[in-house]
């Protein structure tokens, strides 16, 4: 796990479904070291705007702003960080050194395709999911699916992809440098043309496709953001994360299981189950519901309707991202809490004496809140 934990040392994931690597928005872009090469050496004025907006959407993202508020830590339970999703990731990095992640730390090049999703990708229209789009019908399909089977209103949600390869994009890099952290048009142009030197010169960020620049999947409510206008609510799915899961052999569940619980997220969002409670259980509460909202949907007969060894299979995801950090505001629940949670949504389906009818959003949530004080104490 050395290069992962250098990795949550110098830098952050928004967003993260692999929490072990949050950090508060301070940290984003901290200065690089001065033992760094010449290539970081010189960072104009811009830098400072650079640091001082790189907290800018903490307003409109609970996760970002989660992350840069103590909270008081909840009691541990048992809990193994080495997953195979956390190991995966490790194994990726194991060509980066501490000049890599100054690189992108001194740039914020983790965030910008993330804040590139959440302010620019708002339609649905021409997404196309995974590097080469192999995810793409089966998310769209998944998708429509999700809307018709949850009773809330979902037709302005918007699915959006997020790729790595915008880093390649001089003009999309100049965008999302201004419109998420404020820069002028001169300090904008500055830090895009420094992303794609360190591009050309860092092989192993595979020019920007590394799935750690998209190693990621968020809902988020929709929010006014003068002069950009309102973004939509949205689900961004990042083709990091989907490649880590194919890579673990989940590939035929996985991409269906993050969305599914992405959108029990915009659930949650319209039933106002969201509370103004900053702390770990009140982010791990969240989380494992929605994990039981994917649970019911993807085992429903009139949702993805999956057997037994497919729901084994995306059980097996929900432990991967499972998390131990106990104290940090972003705290999803341990792998035990979060296969319990998905095993209430499975059971509550399976069990139902009328396998054709769907419960409300409500009545379900109702169910699940009865039953959060045994799946913590797991």
């Amino acid at each position: 796990m050395k290069h992962l934990k250098l990795l949550t040392a110098s830098a952050v994931l928004s967003f993260s479904l692999l929490t072990s690597c949050q950090k508060e928005n301070d940290a984003l872009v901290s200065a690089p070291s001065t033992t760094s090469s010449s290539q970081l050496a010189t960072l104009p004025a811009g830098s400072e705007d650079l640091k001082a907006n790189s907290g800018l959407l903490a307003k409109a993202d609970p996760q970002y702003r989660d992350m840069v508020r103590r909270a008081t830590a909840i009691q541990p339970t048992p809990c193994d960080s080495n997953t195979p999703l956390n190991l995966w990731l490790d194994q990726q990095l194991k060509d980066w050194t501490s000049l890599s992640f100054a690189k992108v730390n001194s740039t914020a090049m983790l965030d910008l395709p993330t804040y590139d999703a959440l302010l620019f990708e708002n339609s649905s229209a021409n997404q196309y999911f995974g590097q080469k789009g192999e995810y793409t019908q089966r998310l769209t399909k998944t998708f429509k699916d999700l809307q018709r089977f949850w009773n809330i209103q979902s037709q302005d949600i918007v699915l959006a992809a997020m790729h790595g390869n915008m880093l390649q994009d001089r003009t999309k890099l100049i965008r999302t440098y201004k419109a998420a952290f404020g820069l002028s048009d001169a300090s904008a142009a500055f830090y895009a043309d420094r992303v794609l030197t360190f591009l050309k010169a860092s092989p192993e960020m595979r020019n920007g496709t590394h799935p750690i620049f998209t190693f990621n999947a968020f809902a988020q409510e929709g929010f006014d953001f003068p002069p950009y206008g309102t973004i939509p609510s949205k689900i961004i799915m990042g083709d990091g994360i989907m490649e880590a899961y194919t890579a673990l052999g989940y590939d035929d569940v996985a991409p269906q299981a993050i969305l599914a619980h992405e959108f029990g997220h915009q659930v949650q969002f319209q039933l106002g189950l969201f509370t103004n409670e900053n702390t770990p259980e009140a982010t791990r509460r969240t989380e494992l519901m929605a994990d039981a909202y994917s649970a019911y949907y993807l085992s429903h007969a009139r949702g993805a309707s999956m057997q037994w060894k497919r729901v084994r299979q995306f059980l097996q995801v929900f432990f991967n991202i499972g998390d131990c950090q106990f104290s940090s505001t972003g705290h999803h629940g341990t792998p035990t809490q979060r296969i319990a949670a998905a095993e209430f949504g499975y059971n509550t389906a399976n069990d139902a004496q009328k396998q054709g009818h769907i419960l409300t959003a409500q009545e379900f949530t109702k169910l699940f809140e009865a039953q959060l004080p045994a799946i913590v104490k797991l």
